[in-house]
């Protein structure tokens, strides 16, 4: 198999590269195959505590899906992409460190991520009503940015700058493109320095909030703190660490 994804792990940071620079890594059938692949090894390395999701070379994130290959094989209905929070699980942080292009299901990948860090020449687009496809991924962007800012990108599939993404909120921050990867890596460690319990229910917390009401929600949030973060050995290693002006050994546990 071509290594269309490249998979790296450094301390306890994975870092998850789309390499195919030469077709602005668009997403091809072994990009979807492989994506799966690197995000179940996330998960399933209990010494991973964070992943960064990247694109090769400094052009694309990701130009969204290979539109050659899909002529050539008539695609109507494409196999379905590896999305987290959706037909894949990853209970751990995933941070998008977008270098480029970042259009249709390049879009997606940067939405599903946690955190979204861009280069100061990224561009984002949802460009799927200039080709005739569809965006039913958009949903949860409702949640993200303004409504109103939602339909305009949606109907005209215009291309916006890290600037302006940054603006509506869907980008973190904003860095000069050869510091990309060193503020990922930045922000990653200082995730991974933090208790993965407590990092892992920020994720739950997020998905509940967006799919039930807010007493429902606040309710589900208490029962999975004292069950999942407060009845913890880490609950205690906590508080144990700072009296003894030390740093925490989380166990996850």
């Amino acid at each position: 198999m071509s290594n269309e994804v490249l998979f790296d792990v450094q301390d306890n940071i994975a870092i998850i590269t789309i390499n195919r620079p030469e077709r602005r890594n668009a997403i091809n059938l072994a990009v979807r195959e492989q994506l799966r692949t690197a995000f179940l090894k996330v998960e399933e390395n209990p010494a991973i505590h964070v992943a960064i999701l990247t694109g090769a070379g400094d052009q694309a994130f990701c130009a969204g899906m290979d539109l050659k290959e899909a002529a050539e094989l008539k695609l109507k209905i494409t196999p379905p992409l590896p999305v987290l929070g959706s037909n894949v699980k990853v209970s751990k942080p995933m941070i998008a460190a977008v270098n480029g292009h970042t259009y249709a299901a390049g879009w997606l990948l940067a939405q599903m991520c946690d955190l979204c860090i861009a280069s100061e020449s990224a561009r984002f687009g949802i460009t799927e009503a200039k080709v005739g496809r569809g965006f039913a991924w958009a949903v949860p962007l409702f949640d993200m940015i303004p409504q109103r800012i939602v339909v305009e990108l949606l109907m005209t599939g215009r291309v916006i700058d890290a600037k302006r993404a940054c603006e509506i909120g869907f980008v973190n921050y904003v860095v000069p493109a050869d510091q990309l990867l060193t503020k990922a890596m930045e922000l990653a460690r200082e995730i991974a320095a933090n208790a993965p319990l407590t990092v892992a229910a920020v994720k739950e917390l997020v998905q509940i909030s967006g799919e039930m009401g807010r007493s429902a929600a606040l309710k589900y949030a208490r029962q999975m703190f004292d069950e999942k973060v407060y009845n913890s050995e880490d609950a205690i290693e906590g508080p144990k660490a700072f009296k003894e002006k030390r740093p925490p050994v989380w166990k996850g546990r």
